[in-house]
C-alpha cells in the first residue's frame, strides 16, 4: 500500500464541487485524512477566490492509475479537458506525493508546486508536519515556516464536511 497526498482546489461552485470531489475520492480510495479547508486568492489570473485543501489516502493503484482516477473525478465534476492552466476550475485534483517516490513520469513527483504555492504547502504542512520532502530534505512544517507568507493571500475557513466524511 502506498500513501498518497492529494491537492484539491475549486472556484466554480466551490462548496458543492469540493464536497462532491471528496466523496468521489472516498469512494475510490476509502478513508481520507483531511487538512482544514483554506480560501485563497487566485494565482496566475484574475478570478474568484479558491477553496483548497489536502487529503491523504492509502492505495494499491499505480501512479498512472491514481492520476487517471483523479482526471475521471474532475471530469465527473464538470472539469473541461484541455482548459488553460490559469483559469477558473470546477475541481482540480493533483497528486502531490506517492510515498517518497521521485519521478517525472507519468507525472512530476513530488509535485513542484508544493514548494511555491501556499494553497498546497500550508494544508500539507498541517496534515503531515513532520513528513520530509524527498528532494529538499526538510519537513513540511519547516518549509511552511520559511515560506514568504506575504506572497499569496490565504486563510483557513469554517467548512461543513458531508456527514459521510466525518
Amino acid at each position: 500500500m502506498a500513501t498518497i497526498y492529494i491537492s484539491l482546489g475549486t472556484n466554480i461552485e466551490p462548496e458543492q464541487h469540493l464536497k462532491a470531489g471528496l466523496l468521489d475520492l472516498q469512494q475510490h480510495f476509502g478513508k481520507l485524512t483531511l487538512s482544514r479547508v483554506f480560501e485563497s486568492e487566485s494565482v496566475g489570473f484574475k478570478g474568484t477566490n479558491f477553496l483548497n485543501m489536502v487529503a491523504s489516502a492509502q492505495t494499491e493503484l499505480s501512479i498512472a492509475e491514481v492520476v487517471a482516477t483523479f482526471k475521471m473525478i474532475e471530469q465527473n465534476n464538470g472539469r473541461i479537458k484541455g482548459e488553460k492552466k490559469f483559469s477558473p476550475r470546477s475541481l482540480d485534483i493533483d497528486l502531490l506525493l506517492y510515498d517518497d517516490v521521485v519521478t517525472q513520469q507519468p507525472v512530476e513527483l513530488p509535485r513542484g508546486e508544493i514548494l511555491f504555492n501556499a494553497f498546497v504547502l500550508w494544508p500539507l504542512s498541517e496534515l503531515v508536519p513532520e513528513l520530509i520532502h524527498p528532494i529538499v530534505k526538510q519537513s513540511y512544517h519547516s518549509l511552511w515556516n520559511e515560506f514568504d507568507k506575504t506572497s499569496q493571500k490565504i486563510w483557513p475557513i469554517t467548512f461543513s464536511l458531508p456527514h459521510q466524511l466525518r
